[in-house]
């Protein structure tokens, strides 16, 4: 009888924790049936195709061939544009791209959405996907979409997995807090509207961005993603993945409000992430049913004073995608009730004070 999925990824994870790499990687290797890229780095891949690469390096600007550097930062746009630019801090260079609405006028103070995508993805797959630029078109926005590079994660996966790059002032986390600052001088944005979303490894990032930075993000928005602490390395991450977080650290009273989707038959990211997420000590003030599509369940969570903190949709028969995206994106769910519109809803509603 050949070993399932699950069975050599728990053997892999249990061979790496008692130090034995080779064999860790080999049998990686064989659940994925194909090589893994390089000697030192191990990738997990689940049966969906996402991924998870366990081992990252940081390439410094200087070290990148010429094709491969970022392109320079954009100037502030008159009219709708999609422009690309880059961000250099302490821990490395980003390209990103920005969606600029049309109409924009130098000075105006517009909102900004942070966009970070799943592993594999791009800014213009993620774009195309959750259709978010067509939603700041019609509600005059701007939405931000860094771009992991290869050469930080081999599978374009936002390291949040990783110790370094899970608190503030260090790693990924201080590298996107920087863009989005630099971002928001260069075309006047509203400070009380900025907000962050993303997918699978992306919303894990950005979970960790809302507990690190509360004083620049609003709002969060995380699907099919995990709670900021769930890993500190390869093993824990893939139990989490597996099975969902263990302890992770309690949110900060002044953590942003989030806002949860998660598909019930997620084979990637198990669906328990997304609850952990969201509740987070509170309980859930309120849950209703409905159909868009998909069959669907929302909680919302109330903190101690009565606020609403936290929305948790449940997608009924989804699995790891974004809900209700555009099927000419990867990892979408047309079926479902759409995430971008009810993120943006969300996010509005909730200014930072």
């Amino acid at each position: 009888m050949t070993p399932s999925f699950g069975h050599l990824m728990t053997e892999a994870t249990r061979l790496t924790r008692a130090g034995d790499l080779r064999a860790a990687t080999a049998l990686i290797q064989s659940a994925l049936g194909a090589a893994v890229p390089s000697a030192t780095v191990a990738t997990a891949r689940t049966d969906q195709g996402d991924v998870i690469d366990v081992e990252a390096r940081e390439v410094w600007p200087e070290a990148l061939p010429e094709s491969n550097r970022p392109a320079e930062p954009a100037e502030p746009a008159f009219g709708q544009q999609f422009l690309p630019g880059s961000y250099t801090g302490a821990a490395g260079t980003r390209a990103y791209k920005l969606y600029v609405p049309p109409g924009y006028q130098q000075g105006q103070s517009l909102p900004l959405v942070l966009m970070l995508h799943g592993c594999s993805q791009d800014p213009d797959d993620f774009a195309r996907g959750t259709g978010m630029n067509e939603a700041a078109r019609a509600q005059g926005f701007l939405v931000l979409y860094p771009a992991q590079t290869k050469h930080a994660n081999s599978s374009g996966c936002w390291n949040w997995f990783k110790r370094n790059h899970q608190r503030r002032g260090s790693g990924e986390p201080a590298l996107l807090a920087g863009m989005t600052r630099q971002v928001m001088q260069q075309y006047g944005v509203d400070a009380r509207r900025v907000y962050v979303a993303g997918l699978s490894a992306g919303g894990a990032m950005a979970a960790i961005l809302g507990s690190c930075y509360p004083e620049l993000f609003a709002a969060v928005g995380v699907h099919s993603g995990l709670p900021a602490g769930a890993a500190s390395d390869l093993p824990s991450a893939l139990a989490a993945m597996r099975s969902g977080a263990g302890d992770t650290p309690a949110p900060a009273l002044d953590s942003p409000p989030i806002i949860v989707f998660h598909g019930d038959r997620d084979a990637t990211v198990h669906p328990s992430n997304g609850e952990q997420i969201a509740a987070a000590g509170m309980a859930a003030s309120r849950r209703e049913r409905g159909s868009q599509g998909r069959a669907y369940t929302r909680d919302v969570y109330r903190d101690s004073q009565g606020r609403p903190r936290a929305e948790h949709w449940v997608v009924h028969g989804a699995g790891h995608a974004w809900s209700g995206g555009r099927a000419d994106g990867s990892y979408t769910d047309p079926q479902g009730p759409d995430a971008s519109a009810e993120m943006l809803r969300f996010f509005f509603a909730n200014p930072r004070a």
